[in-house]
């Protein structure tokens, strides 16, 4: 083999080095391969699908909404001593003030008088609560201040009406669902506030359905469902600016078929000075009444509007007749008196007062933690 050959031999060799070092260079700067895919399991021999372990090559559906439980309505009641106690509620400072008074002569009796009549407690209950503790704790020379307060409580407790009965009529019969129809004028929170009053339902372990008949306010049928979907409670619904009686007709139906406890039915925000809209909330009434009573007509007062809502429920009262009360914003800047006129103008009690804006801020109305609380100190 002359010089040549063995030159070439040489070069050869050479460039299959350099060759296999730039290959390898190469594949090391490329990205890893991806997996391969395994190829399905091939069905077992009685031609089922072979079992899935949970979580194993499936894409996991959305996760099931998380429902709320609400608040037992016995353990509402510690919040009420704090929202009604205190300086801004007038009526706790006009009681309290007669307490802390060393001599009661004319001048603090007018002041009293005057106290109570801006808490809207109204001139007859007034004047009555008035010639009680004077004859008590004057005449008959009370001057203990412990005695003085029991004299207190007992005599505004009996304004309130300690035996008046304000449990909610939701049982319904023959099989059918109690139903609640609540009403009131814009701005009241009526919407809010029965979704609290689901809640309380739900608490009691009462099965519900909401009926969405304010069909007029924008979202309302929204806020309402809302409000259901967070404790599991179906909301029936039309479309908007469409016939609210239907929607409540629909609702109560739906309650019927399912077997649920109560209905509870919504309806839009009435200017008690419209007649039209007045005859409608009747027509609501009877159409829900084709199917099952109406156990329960509750109608939902701001208490911070006093007097006014005293004329809306006159107005309310000569349409549906009317079983309970509601007292949404009875917070220690409420005018407390108005739960003892409300109820001489009506003749029917509160049964729900609310507390605040917290979600479990209803409570079942409780005439002695009420006066027990506007009393503390």
């Amino acid at each position: 083999m002359d010089l040549i050959q063995l030159l070439i031999i040489g070069l050869l060799g050479l460039a299959v080095i350099v060759a296999g070092t730039i290959f390898l260079v190469r594949r090391r700067m490329l990205p890893p391969a991806a997996k391969r895919k395994e190829l399905p399991a091939e069905p077992t021999p009685s031609g089922e699908e072979p079992s899935v372990e949970p979580g194993a090559g499936t894409d996991a559906g959305p996760a099931a909404p998380t429902l709320e439980r609400p608040e037992a309505p016995t353990t509402r009641m510690a919040r009420l001593r704090r929202r009604l106690a205190g300086s801004n509620n007038p009526l706790a400072r006009g009681l309290l003030s007669i307490l802390s008074s060393d001599r009661l002569d004319a001048e603090v009796w007018d002041d009293f008088e005057a106290t109570l009549i801006t808490s809207d407690l109204g001139v007859g209950p007034t004047q009555e609560l008035t010639e009680a503790l004077r004859r008590e704790l004057v005449v008959d020379g009370v001057s203990d201040p412990a005695q003085a307060k029991a004299v207190l409580r007992r005599e505004l407790l009996a304004l309130v009406g300690p035996s008046v009965d304000r449990s909610l009529a939701v049982e319904g019969a023959d099989g059918k669902p109690g139903v609640v129809l609540v009403v009131g004028v814009n701005g009241t929170g009526k919407t809010t506030t029965i979704g609290k009053l689901a809640r309380v339902l739900v608490a009691e372990d009462k099965t519900v359905v909401l009926g969405a008949a304010d069909t007029f306010r924008a979202a309302a049928a929204d806020q309402l469902q809302t409000w259901g979907d967070r404790v599991g409670v179906p909301t029936v619904r039309g479309p908007e600016g469409g016939d609210p009686a239907a929607v409540a007709y629909q609702a109560v139906q739906r309650g019927i078929d399912d077997g649920v406890d109560v209905v509870v039915v919504d309806t839009a925000g009435r200017l008690h000075t419209k007649t039209g809209l007045m005859d409608e909330l009747g027509k609501i009434k009877r159409v829900i009444e084709k199917l099952a009573p109406v156990t329960e007509v509750l109608l939902l007062i701001d208490a911070t509007t006093g007097q006014n809502g005293l004329i809306q429920a006159r107005v309310f009262a000569e349409v549906v007749q009317i079983t309970g009360i509601v007292l949404s914003k009875l917070d220690g800047s409420a005018k407390g008196g108005i739960v003892v006129q409300v109820q001489r103008e009506l003749g029917v009690p509160v049964k729900l007062i609310g507390l605040g804006e917290g979600v479990d801020d209803l409570v079942p109305f409780e005439a002695e933690a009420f006066v027990d609380a506007l009393l503390s100190d």
